[in-house]
């Protein structure tokens, strides 16, 4: 009773704490007023290492934007700090797609037919992804070679050219683009996210998963059996998918990245 008597009776205190609740509950206000932060990893377009261009699909970036989250284009730099960083800072993290992951990184030659994308995205990517599995729980997003790279990075290995080692009874890439169905498990959260067993999707991949890595699931294939989505054993939200959402109808798109932002304002 003597010390909320004080209180009352000092005026400067009481000003003070009046200012300091304020300062408080506007904190709490604005932070619950802002976006998920996602990021967003680009392509190298490489003149040497350090020389070059970063580039994003603006279709990407669209895509986080108009589900309500901020986008933050990740440039592939030699940094462990920057890395830790972003591991730290951001709520989410979209892989996007790119040239093929050198098959050295999970114990193979490199067929004829492999491009392999630059060295600095290589180096960036495969640390950012390894800390962001390993080090949060964070929502992740693997779209094309941000499937393979999961799956990769988890231990597991790649078919490195479909025409040659499946057939070609599904065209799975072309110049221009290409299409085909894929039958989801009905068991999985990807189908729970869209709502659909069967869909007709775009395609622009000449490899696709192989073996399947450590704590990672099937959740789509097409017609010939390339596997076109894994995701998560275990309950946190990881979703990878061989063709592009963001290029797809308002409707599948929303639901993925939707699903991805629902994912990271959860946490």
């Amino acid at each position: 009773m003597f010390v909320y008597k004080a209180i009352i009776e000092n005026e400067k205190l009481r000003i003070a704490i009046i200012f300091f609740i304020a300062a408080f509950c506007r904190t709490i206000s604005l932070r619950a007023e802002i976006r998920p932060l996602i990021g967003i990893t680009s392509v190298f377009a490489a003149e040497s290492d350090t020389v070059g261009r970063v580039e994003t699909n603006m279709s990407y970036v669209n895509a986080v934007l108009k589900v309500g989250g901020t986008p933050i284009v990740l440039p592939p730099i030699r940094s462990e700090r920057a890395i830790a960083d972003y591991i730290e800072l951001l709520d989410g993290l979209v892989l996007v797609g790119g040239l093929d992951i050198p098959p050295s990184a999970y114990g193979e030659k490199a067929h004829p037919t492999v491009d392999s994308l630059s060295a600095r995205r290589f180096w960036f990517e495969s640390r950012l992804i390894n800390a962001w599995l390993n080090e949060c729980d964070k929502p992740i997003l693997g779209i094309c070679l941000g499937c393979q790279f999961i799956n990769v990075m988890r231990g597991g290995s790649l078919i490195q050219d479909i025409p040659s080692e499946i057939g070609e009874t599904v065209i799975h890439r072309r110049e221009g683009g290409a299409g085909h169905e894929v039958t989801l498990n009905v068991d999985s959260r990807l189908f729970s996210i869209i709502g659909e067993e069967t869909l007709y999707v775009n395609s622009y991949h000449h490899q696709a998963v192989d073996n399947i890595g450590t704590g990672l699931i099937v959740t789509a294939t097409a017609p010939d059996g390339v596997i076109e989505a894994l995701e998560f054993s275990v309950d946190r939200f990881g979703i990878c998918v061989q063709w592009h959402p963001e290029q797809m109808s308002f409707d599948h798109r929303s639901k993925i990245f939707g699903a991805l932002i629902r994912a990271c304002e959860s946490k």
